[in-house]
């Protein structure tokens, strides 16, 4: 599995509505070894498992599989029960068609809906009252769960044409983008909905039920850290710079590698919206917040494994990264 970490806005996101219904977000952050001074850095991050457990936690917690974002509480169980009921799909057109009648049983405030027309296939948030507003986590959560679950079912990063949300992005594009697998994100449209090719329907589900059990055990972390088999430039180049880590490669090394010019891979990063230099921090930084989750490394040790020849250019960069020196993110965990 990927090291892989998130925006803190999501983890804020997650805490939004927890004092309404009574509990106190500091303890549900403890509980699951965050540090609640990140709450307060706008460029903090989280590693991917800790925010998956803080998300199931608050979930149970509050008994609202919406976190509280819906009309009514969505309460837990039922997206076990909707993955019963799409399991025996054939084809991914079947799975999302059963996947969107079940949240329309529900007074979430949002449907999804799959729409059709020649050759393009919607999964449309639509408005179950007009006059009342959603809040624009929950077109974010619903939009992701149906394309990773999706992707899951078939066992492939599932392509999309775009992903359209209605509200301005609350965190920075580049996360959103990483949450849709890389993926084109458009802000401020209608409405928010996933673009994908028709033909894609009709992609066979390669799950069963007993790969849904396992599944099943968390599938908030399963959906966060999925990784098939994919070719996107950036998917390779990570890949390439994570195995070498301790001696990181320089972007002619790693063009080499690939096979093609380096001011190739330099545009084809750029068109999927990142740079070399981008990928290499995200890889360290990622390893990084992932070992300092483990029992028994030093500082040292940790350093020098997310790269960095020196403790001290490591603590700078961490506090860069998360406005925390390691130290300081450790404690708190």
């Amino acid at each position: 599995m990927r090291d892989l970490s998130i925006s803190v806005y999501f983890a804020r996101a997650v805490l939004k509505n927890v004092v309404a219904r009574g509990l106190d977000p500091i303890s549900l952050l403890r509980r699951h070894r965050i540090s609640p001074r990140l709450m307060l850095e706008s460029n903090a991050r989280i590693s991917i498992e800790r925010f998956a457990d803080l998300q199931v936690g608050t979930m149970q917690a509050m008994n609202d599989e919406a976190l509280g974002y819906g009309q009514r509480p969505l309460p837990v169980g039922c997206w076990s029960m909707m993955c019963h009921a799409v399991i025996g799909s054939e084809t991914l057109g079947q799975a999302l068609s059963r996947y969107c009648r079940f949240y329309q049983l529900f007074e979430l405030g949002l449907h999804p809906v799959l729409e059709e027309d020649e050759d393009v296939a919607r999964i449309v948030l639509r408005a179950q009252d007009d006059g009342i507003g959603t809040s624009s986590y929950l077109h974010e959560l619903l939009l992701f769960n149906s394309h990773r679950f999706a992707s899951w079912l078939v066992q492939e990063h599932l392509p999309i044409q775009v992903v359209h949300l209605e509200s301005e992005p609350l965190a920075p594009p580049l996360d959103y983008r990483r949450m849709f697998l890389g993926n084109p994100i458009e802000f401020e449209k209608a409405c928010s909905q996933l673009l994908l090719s028709r033909a894609a329907l009709e992609k066979r589900i390669t799950q069963n039920e007993a790969s849904l059990r396992h599944f099943l055990r968390h599938p908030a972390l399963i959906m966060l850290t999925q990784d098939y088999t994919t070719n996107s430039w950036t998917a390779q180049v990570r890949n390439l710079v994570h195995r070498q880590l301790r001696d990181i490669p320089e972007l002619n090394d790693v063009a080499s590698t690939l096979e093609v010019h380096p001011q190739t891979l330099r545009r084809r990063l750029a068109a999927e919206g990142t740079t070399f230099k981008d990928i290499k921090n995200q890889v360290r930084r990622d390893t990084a917040l992932h070992f300092l989750g483990k029992q028994g490394l030093s500082i040292e040790e940790i350093s020098y494994r997310a790269g960095f020849s020196e403790s001290s250019a490591f603590i700078r960069a961490f506090k860069g990264w998360t406005g925390v020196t390691p130290y300081t993110y450790r404690k708190g965990l």
